[in-house]
């Protein structure tokens, strides 16, 4: 079989598929400068006389599956396989495979990261310092810039998928409550709380947001859950920023009707005018979308990939998932 690879893959991975499928052609889209298209992904697929193809950011479309009906399965190197047209796929029995928990130690060690930076006002005092405005006696910066521990903090997640579940690990050293909301996922730890949507906005120190895009999740988090959050409360998201709703954000942002948000992803991006509005208020720290930018990554959805495809060919069988319609992808992500 040859396999057409466009996602960033390391040599020993590409290794692995060579000796699984044998014919290999690795043409990672960072090298052609941004994602192929679709008439460029056909091309490609029917110049390499591709059966199978692994990409990460590429539009795997209607189109391109008409167009290359050679192909026996789509793998997509993402915690959730969004730039495929997954029904177009189901429907000629084309297996979509996906890499969910990719990012998730990146993810969580951000989440850690810039709650603490938040909390201890790492960045302001930082700017202050670099400003020459030390100029009292040495308990001036220690009062005016004193902060928060994260330690015996209550969390609340909104979806517990591989990314909540690795930060509720990653905070287990601290102590903290771990509660959550997510139809469809339960946990097996007796430490981690399975709470209501209302129970976790009004009882948590900080929300943190873990939904994917979906038809019933767009602008789910609206004002009635920002307003049952506590005043020093503090609202993460990490995910998709369209979860929220943007106008209900900036109203208990600006009335500080809670302590602060921590923002990687936007509306648009780049931001537009109204994005900005929030990344500039004084009580949000925003990052442009790098949540998932470690180098590790990359290693880790060239392993659980190849993990997924050796299951499924050489045994017929799949533990990692395997993605075939809405609700498995919403379970998994």
């Amino acid at each position: 079989m040859n396999i057409l690879v466009t996602a960033p893959y390391n040599d020993a991975g590409l290794s692995e598929l060579k000796e699984l499928f044998g014919d290999v052609t690795y043409r990672p889209w960072k090298e052609h400068g941004r994602a192929f298209n679709e008439l460029e992904l056909i091309s490609l697929l029917k110049e390499e006389n591709a059966e199978g193809l692994i990409a990460e950011l590429d539009k795997v479309t209607e189109n391109v599956f008409a167009e290359v009906p050679e192909l026996k399965f789509v793998g997509v190197c993402r915690g959730m396989p969004s730039n495929v047209e997954v029904e177009a796929a189901s429907k000629r029995g084309i297996p979509v495979f996906f890499t969910p928990a990719r990012n998730a130690q990146a993810v969580a060690e951000l989440f850690v990261g810039n709650l603490i930076t938040f909390l201890r006002h790492t960045i302001p005092s930082s700017e202050w310092l670099m400003q020459e405005k030390w100029d009292g006696d040495y308990l001036q910066a220690y009062l005016k810039f004193k902060g928060n521990e994260i330690s015996g903090k209550t969390i609340g997640m909104v979806g517990f998928g591989a990314v909540g579940r690795r930060i509720a690990t990653v905070l287990e050293g601290f102590q903290c409550t771990i509660q959550y909301y997510d139809p469809y996922a339960e946990s097996q730890n007796p430490n981690h709380i399975q709470a209501s949507l209302e129970e976790v906005f009004s009882t948590s120190d900080v929300v943190s947001i873990h939904l994917p895009r979906t038809e019933e999740t767009i602008g789910m988090i609206d004002e009635h859950y920002l307003g049952l959050m506590k005043k020093d409360a503090i609202l993460v998201n990490t995910s998709r920023a369209v979860v929220v709703e943007r106008n209900a954000l900036v109203h208990v942002l600006k009335e500080q009707k809670i302590r602060g948000a921590i923002l990687d992803v936007f509306y648009n991006e780049p931001p537009d005018h109204s994005d900005y509005e929030i990344i500039k208020l004084p009580n949000v720290l925003a990052t442009p979308h790098l949540a998932g930018a470690s180098f590790e990554v990359e290693d880790h959805h060239v392993s659980i990939m190849n993990q997924a495809l050796t299951k499924w060919f050489t045994q017929h069988t799949l533990d990692i998932p395997t993605l075939f319609n809405r609700k498995n992808l919403e379970e998994k992500s």
